[in-house]
């Protein structure tokens, strides 16, 4: 049911005879459920505000479903703080902070074994092992095993090491030194683990020495390959020591708090550091009405209310009402918990590590359940005559005037729908840099088609660009005789272009349906831009091959769809490429001194 103005007039009168204490306040609807709980420090003017024009779209959903106030006066704001955390775990109001915890992250763990293991796991509760991470993007963890297992063969048999009369396959095929027949000492295989060590913990610079060191003799012995290859695990060690983050030498207990949030939703982190380690990750996933601030301190006072275990100083990403968790901590523990924002060096990393690893726990979970909410606020500020869960996004991508395409992305309930992405070479510019043109011609192509063949019109349609590109495919649909909502979302200021309309729509930073105009647009260029690139690598390809003595165009072209790429050529040898080619064994031959003196 929806509040109509006879209710918001009369829930208005209601809260100007609202006292001016401190206090908490509660939303009722129209079952008489209790769908949110605040706390104020003077009730009437906090819960007034909520009437006030021009409020967020996450407080309009809010007040479309109240129905009634209530409120209850406290002595001081930091009772009204307890009370407000106590009926929060009573009734779960629907608007309201409301835990769920998510999957956690996963480590790299080393057992402490005499022959210690390596492996990927997300369990940090055995007391065997030493943890490194968490890393939030999977594919770290198995870039370093890669790396470590390059260079430091361990053991994979599980628990204690047992001795054997023979190698196991690992042994035979050196992934593994043989420590289970002797073949590799407890001080040797030691070694290996305190240089894995100091790998995971960020200090590669001694490891990265001995390798320079022994890249350079491989090449003096001409093993270039194997030079080659060392070359290529420095540059991947390198990369990854600059995303790790986490590794803190200083004993004291510290919690890491991030946050990411777009409209009502939020994804909170907490990172613990035990002893110099990082130990453990939790994230979270809720609603929230009401202040980033208000949110952050709702979400510490129940996260901290259900651990009996404080640490002994709380990083936070901003500001909040730290004297009242200061407070809250001494009553529940006696004991002090320091509240900090930190400004610089290694705490202001590990939040910073923690707001990332917020934010992409929020998008992983859009990418999954879609993003309704953006949709909803979209159609609402773009005044949408239907949800915009099909939007198709155009971008023009181009160097010089040459290799022109189009980028047509589909975004379905607020996520990529990879499967419906389109491309096209631009035919009507004649190697002129014409965006309108390149436009035009991009929307003619594909709604021609969508017309003829019958197909799903999208909901909305977003063009890379501002008023002039937006005109172009205007002039198009209206032409086609097409009436679908069309935008322009401009880089310089992220303004909102809508046909017909000499003012852009500004739609507040961070706001959901701003969130999903700038990931439709952030995918059209990345797609558009993609598809430039490998034109220009094809033609640089070709070019290549048709400098051979004896290649000329369609040959160079056969040639390079056998293999599919320059440099599997160069891999071949030229009786390989004689046969796959079809050419003879001394043009196989020109090929492969020509590329392999490249």
């Amino acid at each position: 049911m929806k509040n109509n103005q006879e209710i918001i007039n009369k829930l208005k009168n209601l809260v100007k005879e609202f006292p001016l204490n401190p206090g908490i306040y509660i939303m009722r609807d129209n079952e008489n459920q209790v769908i949110y709980v605040g706390k104020a420090k003077k009730l009437q003017n906090r819960v007034l505000s909520y009437f006030n024009s021009g409020k967020d779209i996450k407080t309009t959903m809010l007040m479309k479903h109240v129905f009634s106030l209530e409120y209850t006066v406290t002595d001081t704001e930091y009772e009204a703080l307890l009370l407000e955390n106590n009926l929060i775990k009573k009734w779960n109001p629907k608007y309201n902070i409301s835990l769920k915890d998510g999957k956690s992250y996963g480590v790299i763990a080393i057992t402490k074994d005499e022959y210690p293991l390596v492996y990927k796991t997300r369990n940090t509760s055995n007391k065997n092992c030493n943890y490194y991470g968490p890393f939030p993007d999977t594919r770290d963890i198995y870039n370093y095993l890669e790396i470590i297992n390059r260079l430091y063969p361990l053991r994979t048999c599980k628990g204690k090491l047992k001795a054997r009369k023979k190698p196991c396959l690992m042994y035979h095929i050196k992934k593994c030194d043989g420590p289970c027949i002797n073949m590799e000492s407890k001080d040797e295989y030691n070694e290996k683990i305190k240089s894995i060590k100091k790998i995971l913990s960020g200090n590669i610079n001694e490891v990265v020495t001995n390798l320079n060191r022994e890249m350079a003799e491989l090449s003096s012995n001409l093993e270039f390959e194997k030079a080659a290859e060392l070359r290529d695990l420095i540059t991947s060690l390198v990369k990854l020591k600059d995303k790790q983050k986490i590794v803190d030498f200083n004993s004291e207990f510290k919690d890491f708090i991030g946050l990411y949030n777009s409209g009502d939703k939020y994804t909170f982190v907490v990172l613990k550091m035990r002893e110099g380690f990082m130990v453990d990750k939790a994230h979270y996933y809720t609603s929230y009405i009401g202040t980033t601030g208000e949110g952050l301190l709702q979400f510490l006072i129940q996260y901290y209310s259900k651990n009996s275990i404080y640490p002994g100083t709380i990083y936070l990403p901003m500001e909040c009402d730290i004297d009242f968790l200061e407070k809250f901590f001494i009553e529940n523990s006696n004991k002090r918990v320091y509240i900090k924002v930190p400004e610089k060096g290694k705490n202001l990393n590990s939040v910073l590590l923690a707001n990332e690893n917020a934010k992409m726990n929020f998008e992983k979970r859009i990418r999954r359940d879609g993003d309704f909410d953006g949709l909803y606020a979209l159609k609402e500020a773009l005044n949408l005559p239907e949800l915009p869960q099909r939007i198709e996004g155009f971008d023009i991508a181009q160097l010089d005037g040459h290799f022109t395409v189009s980028s047509l992305v589909s975004f379905y309930n607020g996520v990529p729908d990879k499967k419906n992405y389109k491309r096209f070479k631009m035919k009507s510019l004649n190697g002129k840099i014409d965006d309108f043109k390149s436009i035009s011609e991009a929307v003619a192509r594909r709604y021609t088609r969508v017309i003829n063949e019958n197909l799903e019109k999208p909901d909305l349609i977003l063009i890379d660009g501002g008023k002039g590109q937006v005109s172009s495919a205007k002039d198009i649909l209206d032409t086609l005789g097409l009436e679908i909502p069309l935008a322009g979302l401009a880089k310089k200021y992220e303004h909102v272009f809508l046909p017909g309309r000499s003012e852009p729509i500004i739609l507040k930073e961070g706001s959901p349906g701003l969130r999903i105009l700038q990931a439709v647009r952030d995918e059209t260029h990345r797609f558009a831009t993609d598809y430039n690139k490998l034109l220009r690598k094809k033609k640089l390809k070709l070019s290549s091959l048709e400098s051979v003595p004896g290649i000329g165009p369609k040959r160079a072209k056969k040639i390079l769809l056998t293999f599919g790429d320059l440099d599997k050529i160069k891999e071949s040898n030229p009786k390989d490429i004689s046969t796959r080619a079809e050419i003879n064994l001394e043009l196989a031959e020109t090929i492969y001194e020509y590329l392999n003196k490249k």
